[in-house]
């Protein structure tokens, strides 16, 4: 089962949704880059259960203890060990339903491959694995930050209800991340509605990483948006990335959907950025513009077809404590991995050619 990211900046996640604890090595991060178990709980805290009514309310503060390679406040260039353990786990709703196939999840797909699986929750396939990525994205923003990069997400369009205007400051004064505060709000009416009807919502989740340095990507087979697409395709309940204006430039003629070329203050530039920040595999310097479209929750408390592990039919149930929509917590999420990308490639790049005076 592959549960490893990256090149030189490599990520390896463990843990169940309701197993005892969870975990991250990272390898490959630069020794003497200040590192503290608050720069990485900052992060944590925005993915966390139970931070709004608008999330699951499983209790877990999803509290980082860093066990290597971190020494007085610098990483030392060890591998880096980040623990965190469960606290609120609640089987009971599993077990219930332990021989029947969730729709939309991964239960029949992992039973199929491996003849066994862990129920509760989904286990491995359970998007509590997020919190290592996460983790690792702080530590991913630190190598970024090196070269004056940064990343930040937001919710773009949930339940149909896109937004209008963008303000970034806004995006963490609302609850559902939205840099529109007007449609945040027709947002978080939406998620209250779709969850007492015992329903969820999807949308979309759109991703920018400005200040990226010009060049980052290894063509042919490691270009940047190859390493992003996988990267965002392997989130949980993500079902399609863009980047750029992806699917719409199918509507443009190429004299409207090349970027052309000018010089800003000693530096090429492009007029507009339909490309997103990437060519021929590489990145421009432009800001990097990624979107997800995030499917709705898949456990609903709304009576569905299935079948049990002996191919009898049946339906079910699913009830427990479950996000009537992930796309507010999917944003720490997808900026961890787009994160995670860059800052590989920035480590990467240092190879690409040899100055010679």
């Amino acid at each position: 089962m592959g549960s490893s990211f990256g090149g030189i900046f490599r990520f390896t996640t463990w843990g169940e949704s309701h197993g005892p604890a969870l975990g991250v090595v990272v390898e490959g991060c630069p020794a003497g880059i200040p590192l503290s178990v608050e720069d990485i709980q900052g992060q944590l805290d925005r993915r966390r259960v139970g931070q709004s009514k608008v999330t699951s309310p499983r209790g877990e503060k999803d509290r980082a203890e860093i066990l290597s390679g971190v020494f007085e406040g610098l990483t030392t260039g060890a591998p880096i060990s980040i623990i965190t353990y469960n606290a609120d786990a609640d089987s009971t709703k599993y077990d219930i339903i332990r021989h029947l196939f969730r729709p939309g999840h991964a239960d029949y797909t992992y039973w199929a491959k491996y003849g066994h699986r862990d129920h509760r929750g989904g286990g491995r396939s359970s998007a509590r694995e997020t919190w290592g990525r996460v983790a690792t994205g702080a530590i991913a923003r630190k190598i970024l930050a090196t070269v004056g990069c940064e990343v930040f997400g937001f919710v773009r369009e949930l339940g149909g209800i896109a937004m209008e205007t963008f303000d970034r400051d806004q995006i963490e004064q609302n609850i559902v991340r939205c840099p529109d505060p007007v449609a945040a709000e027709k947002m978080i009416d939406a998620i209250g509605v779709a969850k007492e009807e015992k329903d969820s919502l999807g949308g979309i989740v759109e991703i920018r990483a400005v200040g990226v340095p010009v060049g980052l990507g290894e063509p042919i087979y490691d270009k940047v948006e190859a390493l992003i697409g996988q990267a965002m395709l392997s989130i949980p309940a993500v079902k399609a990335v863009e980047i750029g204006e992806g699917f719409a430039v199918t509507r443009k003629r190429g004299s409207e959907s090349n970027d052309g070329f000018t010089v800003e203050n000693g530096r090429i530039r492009t007029l507009s950025n339909n490309a997103g920040g990437t060519l021929g595999g590489l990145t421009t310097g432009e800001e990097v513009v990624v979107r997800i479209a995030v499917k709705p929750t898949s456990s609903v408390e709304r009576e569905q077809k299935t079948v049990d592990i002996d191919m009898n039919p049946a339906t079910i149930i699913v009830e427990g404590r479950h996000d009537p929509s992930v796309c507010p917590r999917a944003v720490p999420v997808a900026e961890a991995m787009l994160a995670n990308v860059l800052a590989d490639l920035v480590l990467r790049n240092r190879s690409a050619r040899i100055e010679w005076r």
